[in-house]
């Protein structure tokens, strides 16, 4: 599991005095779940997820995974436990795509035929099959390809967690709406724990099986949509659903 416990960040402003990113964040991600996190820009989302694989530290309060305090751990050895998956891939354009794939593997110390079958089965999980695409380099792919390479990336070392930042954001809707149907998919097979940062509504309650809301550095609900809709938690939340969703009841195939 993942958790956060009373976890605050401050960063200095621009005034060189203390502002709050993130305050007082409890939040609890079951083992195989996914969350998502949503809210207006500068809420805290992409801080807090950050905050997991410390990428940033607290201020206060403790991050937890697997049980675990990271502050205990090593960092290097808590991010290759932890899948993460950014907007447009972040490839390394002079790498092939199985490069692409394998070089976490490589980092490891793998065998070369290890490797070498770790990406042909990941390829093949993200219906990117090796034989057609191994070799090609990421500016003869697609973006929806391209994002398809990040995720098996981030699975090279099969991690029991995955954190993705705005994964389809930079995406055209169709393709988005097909990499949203296949996360299911995927989701159904490998069965992660997955925090997922949008800045799309629609898609955080396609995708999470709790959606957390964010506004000013704290969470403010967290729920299904039923929660969401039937029993909102402020005003706040009542009314960033209806401008977000409207009447629409923000389920159904993404």
């Amino acid at each position: 599991m993942i958790e956060l416990r009373g976890v605050h960040k401050q960063f200095d402003g621009p005034d060189g005095r203390p502002v709050d990113a993130v305050r007082g964040v409890d939040l609890h991600v079951a083992d195989g779940e996914t969350v998502c996190l949503i809210g207006t820009s500068g809420c805290g989302k992409t801080t807090t997820m950050k905050l997991i694989n410390r990428l940033i530290e607290p201020t206060a309060g403790s991050v937890h995974v697997g049980g675990a305090d990271v502050r205990t751990l090593d960092s290097i050895r808590l991010r290759r436990r932890i899948g993460y998956v950014i907007q447009s891939g972040g490839l390394f354009p002079h790498l092939t795509i199985a490069r692409n794939v394998g070089v976490l593997c490589e980092l490891e110390g793998w065998t070369r035929a290890k490797t070498r079958a770790r990406v042909e089965e990941l390829l093949d999980l993200v219906n990117l099959p090796a034989a057609e695409f191994a070799d090609r380099r990421p500016g003869e792919l697609s973006g929806g390809q391209r994002q398809r390479v990040g995720v098996a990336r981030a699975l090279a070392l099969d991690p029991d967690y995955v954190l993705m930042d705005e994964p389809f954001g930079a995406l055209d809707p169709l393709t988005r709406a097909d990499l949203q149907r296949e996360f299911h998919l995927l989701q159904e097979r490998v069965r992660k724990t997955v925090v997922l940062v949008t800045h799309d509504t629609r898609e955080a309650f396609a995708l999470g099986d709790r959606v957390a809301l964010m506004d000013r550095g704290r969470i403010v609900q967290i729920g299904t949509l039923d929660d969401f809709r039937e029993r909102p938690a402020s005003r706040f939340v009542a009314r960033f659903l209806d401008s977000h969703l409207g009447g629409d009841d923000g389920g159904g195939e993404p």
